[in-house]
């Protein structure tokens, strides 16, 4: 086969050329150099550990999502509800001036900077204020180390006066007088009771988020108390105890 034989020539006089004749010649072959086996086997592991890396930002990145998901979907949300009824919208302090036993007059909004836990009834105090000053002080008191994060407050919403009994039960709460109607409109009940049924949680940036169910046991003490202790817990990375510029 001729056209065999005339190629089979033509690699042959292209191979006995001297090499700078070679490299003009149109059918000259370049030979590239191959990387070693170890610098290849080298840039194989450099890539799998990038794609490991990468991996690993990825699911740092999505961890908050799954965790979401699987708190969701897996530990069910309507297995820790609170005792306490949320406020949505938060309603924070009014500006309104009060009164304390003594005849000053005191800013409302001067008690921010502590959690609350609040009573409202008039200064006769009848049976129910009675129930709801001792609630208070029992789970303040429970709170053990993290009492002092949350004051007691009885907010009295008329002009009668407060029995000289009581004096010994209020050593340790916060008694103020305040405008009864001024009060109705940042303190609300739950429909169908009365603003005096309950007791309210509000958070140290002065806004009332909480509110504990109408005539509260024993029972619901024991849940309420979980709830103050959740909040708490909750809040320790940013609330001490203690007002700001007090000690």
């Amino acid at each position: 086969m001729s056209g065999s034989k005339s190629s089979d020539g033509s690699f042959a006089r292209a191979a006995s050329l001297p090499p700078e004749v070679r490299a003009e010649h149109p059918l000259g072959l370049t030979v590239h150099t191959l990387p070693e086996a170890g610098d290849a086997m080298a840039s194989a592991q450099r890539t799998r550990h990038g794609r490991w890396k990468m991996l690993g930002v990825l699911a740092i990145c999505a961890a908050p999502v799954i965790a979401s998901y699987f708190t969701y979907y897996v530990v069910r949300p309507e297995g820790r509800r609170n005792y306490g009824e949320l406020i949505d919208p938060q309603r924070t302090l009014p500006a309104l001036t009060a009164t304390t036993p003594d005849g000053a007059s005191l800013p409302l909004d001067s008690l921010k900077g502590q959690w609350l836990l609040v009573s409202v009834a008039g200064g006769a105090c009848d049976a129910q204020c009675q129930k709801h000053l001792y609630l208070q002080r029992q789970l303040r008191e429970s709170l053990g180390k993290e009492k002092d994060r949350l004051d007691w407050v009885w907010l009295v919403n008329d002009s009668a006066a407060v029995p000289d009994t009581l004096a010994p039960a209020l050593q340790k709460a916060t008694v103020l007088r305040v405008d009864g109607a001024a009060l109705s409109a940042w303190l609300a009940p739950a429909s169908g009771h009365q603003q005096a049924e309950h007791l309210y949680v509000v958070d140290p940036m002065g806004n009332w988020m909480m509110r504990f169910p109408a005539d509260m046991d024993a029972s619901g003490a024991a849940k309420a108390k979980r709830d103050l202790e959740r909040l708490l817990r909750a809040s320790s990375s940013w609330d001490d105890a203690g007002r700001p510029g007090k000690p």
